[in-house]
């Protein structure tokens, strides 16, 4: 199985075109949204979690406790890495195992933080999704109803976006000025029609 990876900056529009690959009935593996998963009912994630961050990690329902866990890493470089050896191996495992299930041609990956985990040593290929950086504060700002501020922060948490796209096999451009639909549909045909043994 194919399995393509899908990357970019905060706002840069990679779940839109997650989501025109969807509508060619490519399967796509959300890999924030699988991770927020297993942190839940993953039984073994939430043991070393348990272990890392306390029985309060968890509510009387056995409900993640976002709230204290937030508070735990904020501003703790150490316990957010410790957090993050924990989730992001068990995505990666989780994400080899959703692609095996799949019967399309190739499988799509997307993750904002393809390099800066080991995500990238487990997909084939990597699309890159760039927009400027102005554009992607005003997106996020309005998505996410935070201020500029708290968009620069979560920016300055990513590898730079100049670098990212370089590290990238594409690069589609989000913004606004060249239409998205062409360069997927171009690209599905590409990558549907090559060999990446």
């Amino acid at each position: 199985m194919k399995i393509i990876g899908v990357t970019g900056g905060i706002g840069s529009g990679k779940t839109t075109v997650c989501k025109m690959f969807e509508t060619l009935r490519i399967p796509v593996y959300y890999a924030d949204e699988r991770a927020k998963m297993l942190m839940q009912h993953d039984s073994k994630v939430k043991q070393y979690i348990k272990n890392l961050l306390g029985e309060e990690a968890y509510d009387s329902n056995d409900g993640l406790n976002k709230a204290f866990i937030a508070k735990q890493i904020f501003g703790n470089a150490e316990m957010n890495k410790s957090l993050n050896a924990i989730v992001h191996p068990a995505t990666i495992q989780d994400s080899i195992k959703w692609a095996d299930n799949q019967s399309a041609p190739f499988v799509l990956k997307e993750t904002a933080l393809m390099f800066e985990t080991e995500a990238f040593h487990y997909v084939d290929k990597v699309i890159g999704v760039f927009a400027p950086k102005a554009m992607r504060i005003q997106r996020t700002m309005k998505r996410n109803q935070i201020s500029r501020q708290e968009v620069l922060q979560r920016i300055e948490k990513q590898m730079e976006e100049g670098i990212k796209m370089k590290l990238c096999d594409w690069v589609m451009t989000n913004d606004e000025q060249h239409p998205l639909i062409p360069q997927v549909l171009n690209l599905y045909k590409e990558i549907h029609d090559t060999s990446f043994e």
